[in-house]
């Protein structure tokens, strides 16, 4: 059952109870890594595995994305900060125990490349709290893996 969350701004990137931060370099350049981020939102399918379906909504201002396993969440475009900041707020998801949710992505020029950095940072009853927590490795692999995956198709 879908259940709308907390509205928080950009600054729950920094605040929240829970914030787990992963960082990579990949070669790809800021500007083309924003578009792929930004701008190219169907895209996320052919680059994040665990993403089923993205879709941009409401002219760009807003994402539907599912995972695998059946998360659902609808989402706000917090900023679109080209080429260093991408970040949106979940509004809506069908995952239970959560109450307030933002990602942000910022690129740092890392020579001719970037350093990615993705912070997800929630709120929610103690054992959503505790699970996103035991669910840190899984989530660096597939960080990990992500942007590997970008980084590649970027390259082409």
């Amino acid at each position: 059952m879908a259940h709308r969350l907390r509205p928080v701004g950009r600054e729950f990137a920094s605040v929240a109870p829970v914030r787990l931060v992963f960082q990579r370099e990949i070669s790809a350049a800021p500007p083309a890594v924003f578009d792929a981020l930004a701008r190219d939102v169907t895209g996320w399918t052919d680059w994040f595995r665990a993403v089923t379906l993205a879709r941009p909504l409401d002219g760009g201002a807003g994402r539907e994305i599912r995972l695998l396993g059946g998360a659902r969440f609808r989402e706000t475009v917090l900023a679109a900060e080209e080429p260093e900041v991408y970040a949106y707020r979940v509004d809506v998801t069908n995952v239970p125990g959560a109450r307030a949710m933002t990602e942000e992505w910022r690129l740092r020029p890392a020579g001719t490349g970037t350093r990615v950095r993705w912070t997800m940072a929630v709120d929610g009853l103690t054992p959503f709290r505790l699970a996103l927590k035991a669910a840190r490795p899984g989530l660096a692999a597939s960080f990990r893996d992500a942007v590997t995956s970008l980084d590649r198709r970027l390259a082409d």
